[in-house]
Formats: structure tokens, C-alpha cells, sequence
């Protein structure tokens, strides 16, 4: 998969490049979750039928960011985890087009003759709430009225799982009340973060409990405090983990900004520096502040436990 960024108006260079027929999903697709994949899916397969690439077109910064509206509060795939998952299901072009104010001033005409119409795009599928344009006039049955015989639009119905319609404001609302089980099956798979080892006060090593610090690598939506079962990608390999999600109470007060650390079973070795992909999988407990040292240390040897029981029961 290619990625291209494009801004607007699109220059003569990136046309004569990439204009051609071609079928496009479009959306923003944060969390690519089922009701993404099955919007991406459908092009990817229509493509293939017709002999043409598959494209996927998505905004960057995200238009809620961008704007200031809305309950925004993190993406729930940073691009480069959109990239690396549009890539996983068969995408050939992955189109990021650059979101600004005088992005969203465009009318949904010139959007679709200038950029859509542009590219040579044949078929637009789309799901079923996509809206854009000024002030998001333009809706899902605009796009193909505005298609006017020059590109067609198919347009994907609601994904609904156990009855309810899987939607990126579901999962951020249950990873932020701590539901994460439930965020992961509307996902699909486990949320993950993302971040790179920081030097960290090194209080878990004093205790018997070393503990990597992340810094997270983007701007990710943050679930509820506390501790969670994690499996973490170091090095090219997966290992069963804890990770403490919060402000630390037991040691400190008057902090806001959550600290991300994560504990990895059956490890010890120097990692400072190095990028950790972390799948959580399961939500263990709140985070609370603990009486004492030896009461805390108790609680994490049992909260490792927990881990490791929920880890090797979940392969």
C-alpha cells in the first residue's frame, strides 16, 4: 500500500500521477473498527472485480480536532496504526488529505468535482452517516446525486453486532467508562496504545516490580484509570504484561496527566528507548491509593496473577 498526502487544490503533479479509474472508500475511519472494515472491505472486493486499485480516502488532523467541536478527545488510531491496519485489508492507495479550516469551508460540489471527480474516482462507497462539505451539507445520498453519471456511489448500511451499531463514539465512550471489553468487541480486537520507553522515577524496580514508562506516540483517546492485562510487542516479540493506567495516588497527589507503565511478566532487561505496542485486553481493576507500601506490592503481585491467568486463558 501506498500512502499519498494531498492537500487542495490538488496539484497537476499528483494527478498526472495518480488520476485514474479507481474505486474509493472514503471516511475518516478512526478506530477501523467492524463497521469500517466492512465499508473498506467492500471496495477492496468491488476493485478487484473491476480490475482497478482500491483507494481509501481519509482527513488528517481529525476534522472534530481541527474545528473544535464535539466531545474530541484523541483519535483512536493515530495515522500510523491507520496506515498500518488500511494496509492489512488489501488497500492500495491510502489518500490523507490534510484537514484544515479552508478545507471545510469547501462546498460538497467542489469537494467531489475538484477532488473526487479529479482523481478518476469510479465508485465512491461510503457508509451510510458519512457527511461532508461546509458545515457537513453534503450526505451520503448528496454524493451520489452530485455523482451525476460521472461516478457511482454505493453506500454501506449500519455494521450491527449483538444489536447495536458499532460506531467509533461507542468504543470511546466504553474504553473511557472502563468498559474495555466491550470497546474490543465492537473494535473487533484489542485497543492498543503505542510509545516509546522513557526514564521513569524507577520506583517499581525498588519494590520488585520493574515497570517500562511509555510516552504514547500520538494523540490517542485514554481509557479509565486503572490496572489492565496487556500482551506488549518488544523487540519482535510478544509478552503477557500489566499495565497501570493513572496517576499513581499511592506516591503522589495533585497530578492530572496519567502516566502509562507497564510491567512485563517473566522480563527484565534494559528497553529504555525502545517502541512498545501494547494490546489491552482486559480491565483488571480501578486504580486507588493504597495504605502502605506492603499493601500496594501485595495488590500487584496479585494483580500480575490476574494477568497472566487472563492472558493464557484468552491465546
Amino acid at each position: 500500500m501506498k500512502t499519498i498526502n494531498l492537500s487542495y487544490p490538488l496539484s497537476a503533479s499528483i494527478i498526472e500521477e495518480y488520476a485514474g479509474p479507481q474505486v474509493a472508500a472514503i471516511g475518516q475511519f478512526d478506530g477501523v473498527h467492524q463497521g469500517h472494515a466492512s465499508v473498506i472491505g467492500s471496495a477492496v472486493r468491488l476493485a478487484e472485480q473491476q480490475g482497478v486499485p482500491c483507494a481509501v480516502m481519509t482527513f488528517h488532523p481529525h476534522p472534530k480536532d481541527v474545528m473544535k467541536k464535539g466531545n474530541y478527545e484523541g483519535n483512536l488510531t493515530p495515522l500510523k496504526e491507520k496506515q498500518e491496519m488500511m494496509a492489512g485489508l488489501g488497500v492500495d492507495f491510502l489518500y490523507v488529505v490534510e484537514f484544515s479550516e479552508s478545507f471545510s469551508e469547501l462546498s460538497p460540489e467542489v469537494f467531489v468535482k475538484e477532488m473526487l471527480i479529479a482523481l478518476g474516482v469510479k465508485t465512491a462507497i461510503v457508509g451510510f452517516d458519512f457527511r461532508f462539505g461546509y458545515k457537513g451539507e453534503g450526505h451520503a445520498e448528496t454524493l451520489r446525486e452530485l455523482g451525476n453519471g460521472k461516478m457511482n456511489v454505493e453506500i454501506i448500511p449500519p455494521f450491527v453486532q449483538e444489536g447495536e451499531k458499532v460506531s467509533s463514539s461507542a468504543i470511546r465512550k466504553a474504553l473511557q467508562s472502563g468498559e474495555l471489553e466491550e470497546a474490543n468487541r465492537l473494535l473487533g480486537r484489542p485497543y492498543r496504545l503505542r510509545g516509546v520507553v522513557i526514564d521513569g522515577d524507577k520506583r517499581g524496580r525498588t519494590i520488585g516490580f520493574p515497570t517500562a514508562n511509555l510516552r504514547l506516540q500520538g494523540k490517542y483517546v485514554v481509557p479509565a484509570k486503572g490496572v489492565y492485562a496487556v500482551r506488549s510487542l518488544v523487540k519482535g516479540e510478544w509478552l503477557y504484561g500489566v499495565m497501570n493506567m493513572g496517576v499513581k495516588p499511592t506516591f503522589k497527589e495533585g497530578v492530572t496527566a496519567p502516566s502509562f507503565e507497564v510491567h512485563l511478566l517473566d522480563f527484565d532487561h534494559d528497553i529504555y528507548g525502545e517502541e512498545l505496542t501494547v494490546d489491552l485486553v482486559s480491565y483488571i481493576r480501578a486504580e486507588r491509593k493504597f495504605p502502605s507500601i506492603q499493601e500496594l506490592v501485595a495488590q500487584i503481585q496479585a494483580d500480575a496473577d490476574t494477568a497472566r491467568s487472563i492472558l493464557e486463558s484468552s491465546k
